[in-house]
């Protein structure tokens, strides 16, 4: 039960983070030490199903690695539809610290992931120079608009699962990219099933496809898959740091102004431009608690490692 239980903290926790634009549940993932038995237990679902038309269900649930899936699943999906509302009022009335929480978070998951390297070499830099760009661009490009119809948004979800199980690239910022941010957390917060069915099937499309293809490159070329991500994560703190202007607005589906694009500042610039309080000891402070969220994760996820190789 302990082991179910520190899964489903898992899942709440990857939850939380995909619900923050610029946050991957990936990112939570890769730390927690459950990475790569996601992507081989959602890489084998498509397999596991044929085998459950067969009438062979137990074979089908032990091939899905099911029972991890669904704990898992239900701390994701509790975490998101318990506190989409609780993060969208820090989003909008405490920025800096939640920002800064999360800056730390990032900052010590590229170190711990990138220690997983096993050799450096020229390659191995060349695709961490390339994850770093990408994820750099993906932070500073203009956000689009797209439509708000059912297909669209199955095409959105079907992107931004593949988005959301990649460290360092959030799903949730592909949605504002893609101007459909506030349609799905509103559809979230309000229960639309309709929409939330749709997306969610886009979802489940996007990640059969995708985690296998992720599986076979970590498990093929590793080193080089895990340099990309680590620049991936390191380019994405653009998007998190916690002092920002806003350059323009735009207006959004319900006709209320939001950014559109924002630059970051120093903390003494941003004092000086909006007039604000920079709160630079709390920032200090919740960035320290992120690392050290991160350490004890990765501490206890060895230790329980350590506990079962040896009842084993």
């Amino acid at each position: 039960m302990k082991k179910y239980f520190l899964l489903y903290a898992k899942g709440l926790a990857m939850g939380a983070a995909d619900v923050v634009p610029g946050v991957s549940g990936g990112t939570i993932a890769f730390i927690s030490g459950i990475y790569d038995e996601l992507l081989r237990s959602i890489a084998r679902v498509p397999e596991a199903t044929l085998s459950l038309l067969q009438g062979r269900i137990k074979d089908a649930w032990q091939m899905a690695n099911a029972t991890f899936l669904l704990v898992l699943l239900c701390g994701i999906m509790t975490s998101i539809l318990s506190f989409a509302r609780l993060i969208t009022y820090l989003m909008a009335q405490h920025p800096i610290p939640l920002w800064s929480f999360f800056f730390g978070l990032i900052l010590v998951s590229t170190y711990v992931v990138g220690r997983e390297i096993g050799r450096w070499n020229w390659t191995r830099v060349l695709s961490f120079v390339l994850g770093l760009a990408f994820a750099y661009w993906i932070t500073v490009a203009a956000p689009m608009q797209w439509g708000s119809d059912l297909p669209t948004l199955f095409l959105a979800g079907a992107i931004a699962i593949c988005a959301m199980i990649l460290p360092g690239i959030s799903g949730s910022f592909i949605l504002l990219l893609l101007g459909l941010y506030s349609v799905v957390l509103g559809a979230v917060k309000e229960l639309d099933l309709l929409v939330l069915a749709v997306f969610a099937s886009g979802c489940l499309v996007g990640i059969l496809s995708f985690a296998r293809l992720l599986s076979w490159l970590l498990s093929r070329w590793r080193d080089l898959s895990l340099a990309f991500l680590t620049g991936l994560m390191l380019g994405s703190l653009n998007k998190v740091w916690p002092w920002k202007e806003v350059v323009s607005w735009r207006l959004d589906s319900k006709g209320e102004q939001v950014p559109l694009l924002e630059s970051n500042l120093l903390p003494g610039q941003f004092a000086d431009i909006s007039g604000q309080d920079p709160q630079l000891l709390l920032a200090v402070v919740l960035a320290v608690g992120g690392i050290a969220l991160v350490l004890g994760l990765e501490w206890l996820a060895s230790r329980l490692s350590a506990d079962s190789a040896r009842d084993q």
